[in-house]
């Protein structure tokens, strides 16, 4: 049993929006996620998808992206993303998961899944204070996040070790403290996940340890659409 990461998947299947606009990369990235995923990952494993999951704005657009999802090896465990639209409440998300009669998909918000002696805790995250361009609406939004975050971690707070996964970057590459970092090092959180950084934002990336917590960015054309094994 052990535990994967792949964030940024922006399947197009139920909608037309397909991402090799965005260069060669992405030529044929549906096709790469289901090989590497099915070669990597066991049925017993765990997969945590790090936001930004499908294009569809409604829920009822998502079915084609779920249907394929279903068919992947794994426990899946979702993060919401920003651009992840469809995203309902945790109650009509996980109904529209059992009528479509899809098992082992489930979400992160406000809530954790037990890994072996580890908690998978988390939620979307956003733009911190320290990102440049950062606005008085994004300070709002990311101080919600953070609350997000806390109810996360008190919900494991009994675990033994704790692993986070987001969608945005908690940090920059300043590697600056912020609310978030604050509150994953307070509750000694060892690892954290993340996404949502594409193309030439890669060079944004903390993949290093940091105050005693490692970053990882998972994002899918980071990491070649190959899911990234987080734990054994």
């Amino acid at each position: 049993m052990a535990l994967f990461a792949i964030g940024d998947l922006h399947l197009p299947l139920g909608v037309d929006k397909p991402m090799n606009v965005f260069g060669g990369k992405w030529d044929n990235y549906v096709e790469k996620i289901a090989d590497n995923w099915q070669t990597a990952v066991a049925p017993d494993d765990t997969v945590v998808l790090a936001g930004d999951f499908s294009w569809a704005t409604y829920l009822e657009q998502t079915y084609k992206d779920f249907e394929f999802l279903n068919k992947l090896n794994g426990r899946k465990i979702m993060v919401k993303g920003n651009h992840d639209y469809w995203w309902s409440t945790a109650n009509k998300l996980r109904k529209f998961i059992a009528d479509s009669g899809f098992v082992n998909i489930d979400f992160l918000q406000n809530n954790h899944f037990v890994y072996g002696d580890a908690a998978i805790c988390g939620t979307r995250g956003w733009m911190h204070p320290g990102w440049d361009g950062a606005s008085a609406d994004d300070e709002r939004i990311f101080a919600r996040e953070v609350i997000r975050l806390g109810l996360s971690l008190d919900s494991a707070k009994d675990a033994r070790e704790i692993y986070v996964f987001t969608h945005f970057p908690p940090m920059s590459v300043r590697r600056e403290s912020n609310a978030f970092t604050d509150l994953m090092e307070s509750a000694n959180v060892s690892k954290c996940i993340y996404g949502h950084l594409h193309a030439y934002a890669h060079r944004n990336a903390v993949n290093a340890v940091v105050r005693h917590i490692e970053y990882r960015l998972v994002s899918g054309d980071y990491i070649e659409f190959d899911p990234v094994k987080i734990s054994d």
